[in-house]
């Protein structure tokens, strides 16, 4: 990974963070992507501390806002060379529903729009390397997932944990279709899950949340959830495979039966161009 540059969104913290840890002791140079200034900051020193590797920068941006993403993808062309890794990392879950900047409903905005906008935007400088890889963190929750075209802004009886799913498995559904229009170029496209992470996933939900998560079992650390994100990102073994979810342990592993629905996927695209053109 010598010589490679990496932008990994939602990199301030957990499984970001330790996915930057990893890929910069491989000798990448790291943007990290935060919303907050101080902790991304503090992140980019921890990096930089625990590597030794000084080629670790980052980006500010809220990335539930159409208009920050846009601003992020400007930001990056002005300041960097070149792309060869987009890790779409950045997300959350919404027990009760809230509306981004533009008006979205949360988890449509920042765990499905913004990788649908970012990647579209960066795309060019990833085809222009020779070997450009996109990966997309989901979640096995997308197995319980359901596209609800009718209501795709949760508006109507709101389940965080059922929008939740449905978030993921866009992430999928957009990984495929992205994959499809990549043929022919020297970009990949693949995503994953990466376990049950014992981070502060889901503290955003509060206090009572948070004591919930710290004593559900089976939890893998960050630095095991962060495994799958630098294998893909970086690992020869999987160089020119695209279109592949991967589990947490680093096998390819057969997504939801409405992830590979290519109806569903294309209808989706077209949705999402519409929401992020009339969403600035």
């Amino acid at each position: 990974m010598n010589g490679k540059t990496v932008l990994i969104t939602g990199a301030s913290a957990g499984v970001g963070l330790h996915s930057a840890i990893g890929l910069a002791k491989l000798g990448t140079e790291v943007v990290m992507v935060g919303r907050d200034e101080q902790r991304t900051t503090q992140a980019v020193a921890l990096v930089k501390s625990q590597t030794g590797n000084q080629s670790v920068s980052y980006l500010l941006a809220d990335l539930s806002s159409l208009k920050d993403v846009r601003k992020l993808a400007e930001e990056f062309k002005d300041k960097y060379k070149k792309l060869d890794v987009l890790l779409n990392n950045a997300g959350a879950i919404f027990l009760s529903r809230k509306v981004s900047v533009e008006g979205y409903e949360m988890s449509l905005a920042l765990n499905h729009l913004n990788y649908f906008l970012l990647t579209n935007l960066l795309l060019d400088m990833l085809k222009a390397g020779p070997s450009g890889r996109i990966v997309n963190v989901s979640s096995r929750a997308h197995y319980r997932g359901h596209v609800n075209f009718d209501d795709l802004q949760s508006q109507h009886g709101y389940n965080g944990m059922r929008v939740y799913s449905m978030s993921k498995l866009m992430n999928v559904l957009f990984t495929y279709e992205l994959s499809r229009r990549l043929q022919g170029t020297h970009v990949t496209a693949n995503c994953l899950h990466p376990g049950f992470v014992a981070s502060n996933f889901a503290g955003n939900n509060g206090w009572f949340v948070r004591l919930g998560m710290a004593f559900m079992p089976r939890r893998i650390s960050v630095e095991d959830g962060a495994k799958c994100s630098i294998y893909l990102a970086s690992s020869p073994e999987v160089q020119g495979l695209s279109g592949k979810y991967f589990n947490y342990d680093l096998k390819e592993k057969r997504s939801s039966d409405e992830s590979y629905d290519e109806v569903v996927a294309k209808r989706l695209w077209g949705v999402s161009e519409q929401l992020v053109a009339t969403g600035k």
